[in-house]
């Protein structure tokens, strides 16, 4: 069986802000299942783990086992694999997760890593000796969306070569289209871009349903401040026309009143109170 891993990501640097709550839990699982998998290993069959094999992402066996989609993403091939990929998720997806929150973040992370893994999946359908190992896919999409949030921010290429964020994604995305070419290779390309355009998709369509609903929430907003103003501005008149007819009482009496008057001083007056009554 043939293992397809998900190729390192450490060519950046970049100092994160904290260490949140989610990118602990993740990068201290993937550590974790990473020393069950060296345990696991036996020395006699070195191109078979028991861990990969269960946990890894493989059309022969992804039924019954429907748990793979999931977990494969916390599976990596060696200490360099999972060194990598922990390392740039920590740089950069620290700050997506302060600024966005755990849940949300939670939600894009396993929804760029799950969904390219399905895609992987369609496309190896047929190919039951391969297996596929590693968080890259998921990786790539939290890239993508720090480069989408902080399109201009620099960060250090090597940690060396300064390049902003836009650019460097740019080159990521360029790499892995060409390198996708390359069907013998055992770095799985087209997760990763898999995982950049559902990454880009998600995001267009979450910040462009945002924007509607606050269009939404200022439109019905603005109408409620705009129907108290007209009702304050009625009642402003009432009051007025009341005050106008008390004040013709206190001068001449209530007998003095013409028939227009007494119904303006009634139906205003009933209107006032309950009015009042409303608030």
């Amino acid at each position: 069986m043939r293992y397809q891993f998900q190729s390192e990501q450490g060519d950046f640097s970049f100092r994160p802000k904290i260490f949140t709550d989610a990118i602990k839990v993740i990068v201290w699982s993937n550590i974790i299942i990473f020393l069950l998998k060296i345990i696991s290993q036996n020395p006699t069959t070195p191109l078979f783990n028991p861990v990969v094999d269960l946990f890894g992402l493989s059309s022969s066996n992804v039924w019954p086992r429907v748990w793979q989609p999931l977990t494969y993403l916390f599976i990596h091939k060696d200490f360099l694999h999972v060194f990598f990929n922990m390392f740039v998720l920590w740089m950069f997806g620290s700050e997506l997760e302060s600024i966005w929150g755990r849940r949300s973040f939670l939600k894009y992370y396993f929804l760029t890593g799950i969904g390219s893994g399905l895609v992987w999946l369609a496309l190896n359908i047929t190919n039951a000796n391969y297996v596929l190992a590693g968080a890259s896919g998921a990786v790539y999409g939290v890239l993508l969306a720090f480069g989408m949030m902080f399109p201009n921010r620099t960060v250090y290429l090597y940690f060396l070569l300064p390049i902003k964020v836009k650019y460097l994604v740019m080159i990521l995305v360029a790499t892995e289209f060409i390198l996708s070419m390359n069907s013998a290779s055992d770095i799985s390309h087209i997760t990763h871009l898999s995982a950049v355009l559902i990454g880009f998709i998600y995001l267009r369509y979450h910040w462009t349903w945002n924007d509607i609903k606050f269009s939404i929430r200022k439109y019905f907003a603005e109408l409620s401040f705009t129907i108290k103003h007209k009702n304050e501005i009625k009642r402003v008149k009432l009051q007025q026309e009341v005050d106008h007819i008390l004040d013709k009482i206190n001068k001449v009496g209530y007998d003095a009143l013409s028939k227009e008057e007494k119904d303006t001083l009634y139906t205003s007056s009933r209107k006032l109170y309950q009015n009042r009554e409303k608030d």
